[in-house]
């Protein structure tokens, strides 16, 4: 069967040809730009599409038997899902008016496409936890490195404080002392005019005592 006859199959399923043929080009070009991209294109009970890639090796020419170096290349591989291979090896009968390949219910499928879908799945979410761990370690880390230095600051500020708040005291006691050394002098001088006083009362005396 080639592709005009398999449009030709499922033309009266899907309304007409020209349906048919945009659905067969469709699926086939999603396909391909898929498996090109290194995607795996799944389709459970059918198979799978994936992309391979061939490491450079040595080769034989059949004809002459010379030895010939092969490149590194990439190639397209289909997997036949187990619904696919139970049908053809006829341990699976062909359904005569349903579909031939559908989803096989759970745990009825061993291998092929499914279970390979699963270990992908199970290897992203494994994945995905350790990065997870891995951040939290590194988040803790940072968290614990960042820690003395915030104590560090938070010290100095405090001894800062401190040395300035002495400071502010010798200033104050100074600026006191420096008060009361100005005050002094004049209360001695005060206290030494007080005899002039006196002095002069006794001359006052001396004057009234010689008027009699």
């Amino acid at each position: 069967m080639n592709k005009a006859q398999l449009v030709e199959a499922i033309a009266d399923k899907v309304g007409g040809r020209q349906q048919a043929a945009d659905a067969v080009d469709a699926v086939l070009d999603a396909i391909v730009r898929a498996v090109v991209g290194g995607d795996r294109v799944s389709v459970t009970g059918f198979g799978s599409f994936e992309k391979v890639d061939r490491p450079a090796r040595y080769a034989r020419n059949p004809q002459t038997g010379e030895r010939v170096r092969v490149k590194k290349t990439s190639v397209p591989r289909f997997r036949a899902g187990q619904g696919f291979k139970d049908l053809v090896s006829g341990s699976k009968k062909l359904p005569k008016n349903d579909v031939a390949v559908k989803k096989a219910p759970k745990g009825s499928l061993s291998g092929g496409a499914s279970a390979t879908v699963k270990k992908a799945a199970a290897k992203k979410a494994t994945t995905a936890k350790k990065a997870a761990v891995r951040k939290t370690a590194a988040k803790k880390t940072v968290a614990k490195k960042a820690t003395p230095a915030v104590k560090k600051t938070a010290a100095a500020k405090k001894t800062t404080a401190k040395t300035t708040a002495a400071k502010k005291t010798t200033a104050k006691t100074t600026a006191a002392k420096t008060t009361a050394a100005k005050k002094a002098p004049a209360k001695k001088a005060t206290a030494k005019k007080a005899p002039a006083k006196k002095s002069t009362a006794r001359k006052t005396a001396a004057k009234k005592a010689t008027a009699r």
